[in-house]
């Protein structure tokens, strides 16, 4: 096992950012639908880094507790195919509420909205409902059961021996499927240190 306590500058999420089909859409699911407060936004003309003219807006929607969900809208680069519905394995993004009741409150927001949502379905440590953004992202919000930090400490506590038993079980069929090469982390190059 990795010794990590001395490198932990991390301390939250400050943006996960994902493309949208039309930034006036998004403000419109996740303010009026989902109650996010009113996002910010800039437009840029180039993409940074690199130059290329590509006109984008940037979207930021802020959360109670600062952390934040950004979109890009940039038609000039998008495809109709970017917004197809993300399957959950892939990709998707789960707010927390505070109780059972917020979460069933939520549910009834969005479905008089006219959007399906889901549930709540009870994964042991959290209860969630799901539904789908404008953009193909599928959302998620959940909230904590009171046995949660316990569930996930106990969980935590056999993981290295479940990580091990899941690599022997799946290496065959990963090897199969992406090549040894792609799996194997200590194939990876690494950068050269100063």
């Amino acid at each position: 096992m990795t010794d990590t306590s001395e490198a932990r500058p991390i301390v939250g999420v400050h943006h996960a950012a994902f493309r949208c089909r039309d930034a006036a859409q998004t403000v419109w699911f996740y303010r009026d639908v989902l109650g996010l407060a009113d996002p910010t936004g800039v437009i840029i003309e180039e993409v940074p880094g690199t130059g290329a003219e590509d006109p984008y807006m940037h979207v930021f929607f802020q959360m109670r507790n600062g952390e934040y969900i950004a979109f890009f809208d940039a038609p000039g680069s998008a495809a109709a195919d970017s917004f197809a519905r993300k399957d959950s394995f892939d990709i998707h993004w789960a707010f927390e509420v505070e109780s059972e009741e917020d979460l069933l409150a939520m549910r009834d927001r969005i479905r008089a909205h006219g959007i399906t949502a889901h549930g709540p379905l009870d994964h042991h440590f959290v209860r969630s409902i799901y539904m789908y953004d404008p953009n193909g992202l599928q959302i998620e919000l959940t909230y904590r059961v009171p046995e949660h930090d316990r569930i996930l400490a106990e969980e935590r506590a056999g993981f290295p021996p479940a990580l091990a038993e899941w690599t022997e079980r799946t290496r065959a069929l990963k090897e199969e499927k992406f090549g040894p090469g792609a799996i194997d982390e200590r194939a990876r190059k690494r950068p050269a240190t100063a």
